[in-house]
């Protein structure tokens, strides 16, 4: 760090959210600069770190961090490689926001190209839009020099095939024939409805599909910078798009406030703005951590068997979290970094 002081850097692990209730965990306030992002990805937190110790701006660090996690395509559920649709293909989604300006630039359903994130910077400095999709997103990237590649390796092909061989199961359908449940498709609209068909489907979903990295950056001078990037959901319908690059969903900058970002199920979370809401409960005053459980509470009253978190932070250096209360082994092991720390002098 510059002048030879001690600052942390902080990165978060998060614990799926499971019913019965949240919990959540939290930290007081923390000398800025401050990194935070979803899960276990050290490497993307300190390529971060390192950009804002090189003289690089919020935006910069935030672009570095969630690219490195494109790059190592960490847990298979960011970069290529992974998640592949119904077809067999890997698609990327990405967003990042200036809290100065509240520029946004995002991309969806992104194709041969690898850096997703590095295509959505490009959305804020080189086109009046905030959002871009599907094959255009992709002639946009090219056109900007980025290089054509397949997304597609072989542990992707062989997800696919295995998904395949299961019947294609699980599934995005429901009321449709044939039997979502039982058979792949083509698929056509069924003539009655059943709720109950697509809530126990839902439970089949694997809970390790929790694919976004999101990341919240704030600076010394307290300006908020945040982004997301994610391959989605695996065997997602093609065309998908989740909550990742959607701004006030995957996540959401004030720099007059603080930041949030949101990782899990996208495709509920996306219809509560989660990352928005955070950020407005913190403007009220409200500590970063109750913002989280607040927004998770919210949208449990709705989709209760739902699963997800949401990271805050705000300009003075505390940071939030909520996690689940009931945990299984899996979500318990997941839980146990979330404290994790270091400083770097």
């Amino acid at each position: 760090m510059a002048g030879g002081g001690r600052s942390a850097l902080r990165f978060l692990l998060l614990g799926l959210l499971l019913p019965p209730g949240p919990g959540a965990a939290g930290a007081g306030p923390a000398a800025l600069p401050l990194v935070v992002n979803t899960w276990a990805f050290r490497k993307a937190a300190e390529a971060a770190w390192y950009t804002l110790q090189s003289g690089g701006s919020e935006l910069d660090a935030v672009e570095r961090g969630c690219a490195q996690c494109e790059i190592e395509q960490c847990d298979g559920t960011v970069g290529f490689g992974g998640s592949p649709d119904e077809h067999g293909e890997t698609t990327l989604d990405a967003m990042i926001m200036d809290g100065n300006t509240m520029e946004v630039g995002a991309v969806a359903d992104l194709r041969r190209i690898k850096n997703a994130v590095g295509v959505a910077r490009k959305v804020i400095q080189h086109t009046k839009h905030t959002l871009l999709v599907g094959e255009s997103a992709s002639l946009f990237a090219e056109s900007m020099g980025f290089p054509c590649e397949d997304l597609t390796t072989k542990n992707s092909l062989s997800i696919y095939s295995k998904w395949l061989n299961q019947r294609c199961q699980p599934n995005y359908w429901k009321n449709v024939i044939p039997d979502a449940s039982e058979s792949c498709g083509p698929y056509k609209q069924a003539k009655q409805f059943n709720n109950e068909e697509w809530i126990n489907s839902q439970k089949r979903i694997n809970i390790d599909n929790h694919d976004t990295i999101g990341m919240i950056v704030i600076g010394r001078s307290g300006n908020v910078a945040v982004g997301t990037s994610t391959n989605g959901a695996v065997h997602k319908i093609p065309g998908r798009v989740g909550d990742a690059p959607i701004a006030g969903a995957g996540a959401y900058a004030d720099s007059r406030v603080g930041g949030a970002a949101a990782t899990g199920d996208g495709d509920v979370m996306m219809r509560f703005l989660p990352s928005y809401q955070a950020v407005e409960y913190m403007r009220t005053g409200t500590d970063p951590t109750t913002a989280c459980q607040n927004v998770i509470s919210r949208i449990r009253k709705y989709a209760p068997d739902f699963f997800g978190a949401v990271i805050c932070a705000n300009t003075n250096g505390t940071y939030g979290i909520n996690t689940c209360s009931f945990c299984d082994e899996t979500c318990c092991s997941r839980i146990e970094l979330v404290n994790h720390q270091w400083t770097h002098k």
